[in-house]
């Protein structure tokens, strides 16, 4: 497993290139019904907004693009729309993964997936195997995730490599069993669609993480809207815990707290 600096422990390094964005996607049932269309027809137009993002972040320099396609509380909308998504997740899988290879994108699907058909953890688990060489950029979907879940299932895979740990551990000890381990934390986390809310998405992950919110609706966040949201990063002091007297001073704070 590989370990990245964590932003409470040590200070990580604050590029003008946000190494890591996350993004909550909302909005798409919003943009279908201003055009008097069906939700699907939302999520369908946001798709293409998906692979705005992913070619944006590959230009940019970006290694890491999250994005949260569909939370544990989504089982509550109706049940005719989450069949819906399930079924565009699978055409998703389908249809994009062998793209996302051709240039050299690394997928990866975190959340929990036993209440998933079959044929979908298969193609997720396929697709993953396909791209996991891949070194362009990797792109992650949290698909029925939740950051709740995320820390309760990262604590009891701890507990099973060491039952010790269930009474005295630290942070370093817990974060290698995280669904994103394999990441760094965001940098920067987008919200579309006008809702200021992180929504049960990378609760242990955004400590740190600066937050830009949107009123735009997904399926028209294009690479504008994305170049917009990393200006506003660029513009951002990240203090990490520090003053900025001592960010104008270069003082770097690299001890472990704790």
């Amino acid at each position: 497993m590989t370990n990245f600096v964590s932003s409470t422990q040590t200070v990580p390094e604050a590029a003008e290139v946000p190494r890591h964005i996350a993004i909550i996607m909302d909005g798409n049932g919003r943009w279908a019904r201003k055009r008097r269309l069906p939700r699907v027809a939302g999520h369908r137009k946001g798709r293409d907004a998906v692979r705005d993002a992913v070619k944006v972040c590959v230009e940019r320099g970006v290694r890491y693009l999250t994005l949260f396609a569909f939370s544990s509380e989504n089982w509550r909308r109706p049940e005719d729309e989450v069949s819906v998504l399930m079924q565009l997740f699978l055409r998703a899988l389908e249809q994009e993964v062998v793209k996302l290879h051709e240039n050299r994108i690394r997928f990866r699907v975190v959340g929990d997936l036993s209440r998933f058909d079959p044929k979908i953890v298969d193609l997720i688990a396929s697709g993953e195997a396909l791209t996991a060489d891949n070194t362009q950029l990797t792109l992650t979907i949290a698909a029925n995730y939740g950051g709740r879940w995320d820390i309760m299932q990262a604590f009891r895979r701890m507990c099973s490599v060491d039952s010790a740990l269930a009474t005295q551990f630290t942070e370093a000890d817990l974060a290698p069993f995280l669904s994103m381990h394999y990441a760094p934390e965001p940098d920067l986390f987008i919200r579309t669609g006008g809702e200021k809310r992180i929504s049960n998405f990378l609760l242990w992950q955004l400590a740190y993480t600066e937050l830009y919110f949107t009123d735009t609706l997904w399926p028209d966040f294009n690479s504008e809207a994305l170049d917009l949201a990393i200006a506003s990063y660029r513009q951002r002091e990240r203090r990490f815990g520090r003053t900025s007297e001592q960010l104008q001073e270069g003082v770097q704070v690299t001890e472990k707290v704790g």
